[in-house]
């Protein structure tokens, strides 16, 4: 059996709510993080809805890891980030003190594990490591930026990765995907990707954090109920690739591999809500334990319920309804 080297690289609110900006908020300013994953509400960023709505400065910071993101919070550099599950896990077990306040996407084909042609591997079975009984000792695996990932894909240095837009469509160009995250999850093991603010941030600006997931929601909205405003020919995706690479082709295609989520759904104790019956709670757990067993981090919480909050979203419903 060929030992492979594989990486990972980890409803719209009333107008009172994020139509308008927040009365008394034009002394504030915030650093947000974003990623290069193609969602409907970067378009925001592009064309500064986000800071017209909420009435803040905002310095959006592009970073190529939701690790990356998190050491700008730990630092103090950054207050707001848009992250993945495992990096939030990981960081939340070391102590930062971060809530996620809104669901940006859930295990979909957004993320996905794709091998190199001429790698050797043609099915699950061949890259898998525990169900073998091979460990890390046995096989070369990598946390590594993505950037970093699609260079060593494309010398060949690496057979293969977990990754997502844009480097999801380079490494498809020479290989075939194996495995998405949906595909994960359904055997047991979902994935998310989400919004997170320090725990003083989020203390400190609730009508911030509600209008700025308004505008989330507005735009997921639109992705849903009004397609032929996201197809490849359209504004949006024309300014998702001015902002984050590529071409509005490319960036019109991803959007359609997320797995979104209405805010009548996050604000439910499948996810967001709950307290300690929270769903996110129970992944960001369960993904803990993972890293643990991975010698990735040191200790697993007793619970991981304090990192999470449906305050935004629940204050969408109620304004929406």
């Amino acid at each position: 059996m060929k030992l492979t080297r594989l990486v990972r690289a980890a409803a719209v609110g009333a107008l009172a709510v994020f139509g308008a900006p927040l009365a008394h908020a034009a002394d504030k300013s915030v650093v947000v993080a974003y990623q290069t994953d193609a969602l409907p509400s970067s378009v925001a960023i592009a064309n500064g809805e986000f800071e017209k709505a909420t009435g803040f400065k905002i310095d959006f910071r592009r970073f190529n890891s939701g690790a990356e993101i998190f050491a700008a919070i730990a630092s103090g550099d950054v207050q707001i980030g848009y992250v993945g599950s495992s990096p939030y896990a990981a960081a939340t077990s070391r102590g930062l003190d971060v809530k996620a306040f809104y669901l940006a996407s859930i295990s979909g084909t957004d993320e996905a594990l794709v091998v190199r042609n001429g790698s050797g591997i043609n099915s699950l079975a061949d890259p898998l490591i525990k169900s073998l009984g091979l460990t890390e000792k046995d096989v070369q695996v990598f946390a590594i930026p993505q950037p970093d990932i699609v260079a060593g894909y494309n010398r060949g240095d690496l057979d293969g990765g977990f990754v997502w837009d844009p480097a999801l469509t380079e490494l498809k160009k020479n290989g075939k995907v194996i495995i998405t995250s949906k595909e994960v999850a359904e055997k047991g093991a979902p994935t998310f990707s989400a919004w997170v603010a320090t725990a003083a941030f989020a203390k400190a600006n609730p009508d911030f954090l509600t209008t700025f997931s308004g505008v989330i929601s507005k735009y997921q909205t639109s992705f849903v109920k009004e397609p032929e405003r996201w197809g490849p020919d359209s504004d949006n995706a024309k300014l998702l690739a001015k902002l984050l690479g590529g071409k509005p082709e490319d960036q019109a295609a991803a959007l359609k591999n997320l797995n979104l989520l209405p805010i009548d759904v996050q604000v439910s104790d499948a996810w967001l809500g709950g307290g300690e019956s929270s769903g996110l709670a129970k992944i960001l757990k369960d993904t803990a334990v993972f890293l643990k067993d991975q010698k990735k981090i040191t200790d697993v919480l007793p619970s991981y319920a304090a990192f999470v909050t449906p305050d935004a979203v629940a204050a969408l419903k109620k304004a929406g309804s």
